[in-house]
């Protein structure tokens, strides 16, 4: 008998592992099952994204239109270029400019070095193009650049802001962010997104760059106020359309393959953009169209690239603006000053010869009518130009960069005092979202059966969700974790066991509900339209917690997260849900808000955490404190 014991125990321990082998590939195949169509997310968040877009207003008089491009140029300033009250000390601080030794020009001009303070501490070099035997008044131009590691030293910008020295030009040609003299770690575009953590508008620094090179340029005691042009290309396209637009000081501006509207980045990813470019909630005052058409009652020339190999292709981008352009253009009496060019040679993303001579040609017509001695032609100058060791400027040693200004933005952050829920609610943009649920597919593997709900939250985002049970549940669990809900399967099998239901959940961005394709730039335009990708996340979260409550007719849900994004999404969830979540268990999670910018973290890493003025609100631990210490296992 002994014997026979033995051999049965001997032969169970040896079918064990077998058995939960065989258990644990079931539950990791019913968390693996595909539920939504891989294009849903993607196309759900272009609908989303475009829908909340403004159109153009309906203006019919030269007086409406007046007042309100003042309006929609006062609120994109106050509401979300100098947000906060750091940006706003910024903006009212005193321009220095300091001029350095010249460097040898060439034949009819001469180059002046110089460095500017775009905000106290945050050093910008620049180089002036002055051109020789200066009488009177005479046009400025500002020579703006995108994305180019050579940055102020790029051939295509030296020889354009050479050429219009030589045609009587001063041209200042200014360093950007991430290029050239400034390619660094700390002003990678990215990164500008930590000042937005802070409640600090990250697209502050940008444009003050711009507009302390204009008061550098026009306070040239030569500078022609009526005459100021600005160029560039690609984020240089970018920056001579806000500047222009915001900045009535400037009379002409060609920006080249720079900008599409935000209906038009939807549904063209290569259109997207950096963090600058869709900087949080400007698209709640104004779209590019709206931009562009603030250029109206001057002079502007939209070029774009027929075959561009980076972004804003001629077929797509440049139509929306023109029709939102010219009608008010027209209410002004003045279509010509409206042009565009479109260049076939070489047509790919550039500002080479054909489209530095429609610039030259939009010049000649606007700041030189008539004028028999002004020159279309490039002129060749190849010959002077310079290299970047040449166009070195000194930086102080302790120039301030982004990571920089956000630690010393979160340095007394965040304040002191207890915060609501409605409060908190409104930072993160949450909405308490109804939920529909569809009937789902079903399955069973051994003696766990699964539902595949494909759950509607706000008739807007699709939320995949897998129901397991086995046997008669005793609760329900909801689980949610950054690597997806097919990283769950040990713990969905311990919570079986335990008798619960589980709710294995892969919110907006995660899991099965990620965008295959430029994911954060998605979260950017989600912000720029005026959401936020935390706040979908918490809203889906909390509104699956309630319908799971009254689907399964079962008392609170438990709410697990594995991770640091979903962690704050499911923590704050708890925080705004006090009834349909009882319990929250967190593995992974994040400690501090703080950690964001200690280490030194991009958006394109971890969109959600960089919810504007999050941290200028509250920490984690005043979020655990409105949860409460009962809630939190």
């Amino acid at each position: 008998m002994r014997l026979v014991r033995s051999t049965l125990l001997l032969a169970s321990l040896v079918l064990l592992p077998s058995f939960s082998s065989a258990a644990a590939d079931d539950i990791a195949a019913l968390l693996s099952r595909p539920i939504i169509p891989p294009s849903l997310p993607l196309a759900e968040a272009r609908a989303y994204t475009a829908s909340r877009v403004p159109a153009m207003p309906a203006v019919t008089t030269l007086a409406d239109w007046q007042t309100f491009a003042d309006r929609t140029r006062r609120d994109v300033l106050d509401k979300i270029v100098f947000r906060g009250d750091t940006a706003r000390a910024w903006r009212d601080a005193k321009t220095r400019v300091e001029w350095l030794d010249p460097i040898p020009g060439g034949p009819g001009y001469t180059i002046r070095k110089l460095r500017y303070e775009a905000l106290p501490g945050l050093w910008i070099p620049a180089f002036l193009y002055v051109p020789d035997n200066v009488s009177g008044k005479i046009p400025v131009h500002l020579a703006v650049n995108g994305h180019d590691k050579d940055g102020k030293a790029a051939p295509y910008k030296q020889l354009r802001c050479i050429n219009l020295a030589k045609r009587g030009i001063a041209s200042l040609n200014v360093e950007w962010f991430a290029q050239g003299q400034l390619r660094t770690d700390g002003f990678g575009h990215y990164r500008m997104n930590q000042l937005d953590l802070c409640g600090v508008s990250g697209l502050a620094p940008f444009y003050l760059a711009m507009s302390r090179a204009l008061d550098a340029l026009l306070a040239l005691p030569y500078a022609d106020p009526t005459r100021v042009a600005v160029s560039g290309l690609s984020g240089g396209g970018w920056q001579t359309i806000v500047i222009s637009s915001l900045d009535p000081r400037v009379t002409l501006a060609n920006p080249v393959a720079g900008f599409s509207s935000y209906r038009t980045r939807a549904e063209f990813p290569s259109d997207l953009g950096d963090s600058e470019q869709t900087p949080n909630d400007l698209a709640t005052v104004a779209d590019y169209t709206h931009l562009t058409a603030l250029l109206a009652g001057r002079s502007a020339l939209l070029t774009y690239n027929a075959k561009d190999n980076c972004c804003f292709a001629s077929d797509h981008a440049l139509s929306p603006l023109l029709a939102a352009a010219e009608p008010i253009f027209n209410l002004y009496g003045q279509p010509q000053r409206l042009r565009s060019h479109i260049n076939l040679d070489p047509g790919t993303h550039n500002f080479e010869v054909d489209n530095r001579q429609a610039f030259y040609r939009m010049v000649g017509d606007t700041f030189f009518p008539g004028d028999p001695r002004y020159r279309t032609e490039e002129i060749d100058s190849t010959a002077e130009l310079k290299t970047a060791a040449d166009l070195l400027v000194p930086l102080p040693a302790d120039n301030l960069d982004f990571p920089q200004l956000a630690r010393a933005s979160s340095s007394a952050l965040p304040p002191s005092g207890t915060l609501s829920r409605e409060q908190l609610a409104a930072v993160v943009h949450y909405q308490p979202h109804a939920v529909t649920a569809p009937l789902p597919a079903t399955e069973t593997r051994g003696d766990t059966t699964a539902a595949f709900y494909s759950l509607r939250v706000a008739d807007t985002w699709t939320v995949p969700v897998v129901a397991l049970t086995r046997g008669t549940p005793r609760g329900t669990t909801l689980l949610v974790a950054d690597a997806g809900r097919k990283s769950l399967a040990a713990r969905t099998e311990a919570l079986l066991a335990s008798g619960q239901r589980v709710l294995a959940v892969d919110p907006f961005y995660f899991g099965e509900s990620k965008i295959k394709e430029r994911d954060f730039l998605y979260a950017l335009l989600v912000a720029a339209t005026g959401d936020r990708a935390l706040g979908i996340q918490t809203s889906q979260i909390a509104a699956i917690a309630r319908w799971a409550r009254t689907e399964f007719k079962s008392s609170p849900v438990a709410l697990e997260s594995a991770g640091p994004r979903l962690g704050l999404a499911a923590l704050l969830a708890t925080a705004l849900e006090p009834t349909a979540i009882a319990t929250l268990h967190q593995t992974d999670a994040l400690p501090s808000l703080h950690e964001v910018i200690r280490q030194n973290w991009s958006v394109d890493q971890y969109p959600e955490l960089f919810c504007f003025g999050l941290l200028a609100a509250c920490d984690i631990p005043q979020l655990k404190t409105l949860v409460g210490p009962a809630r939190l296992k």
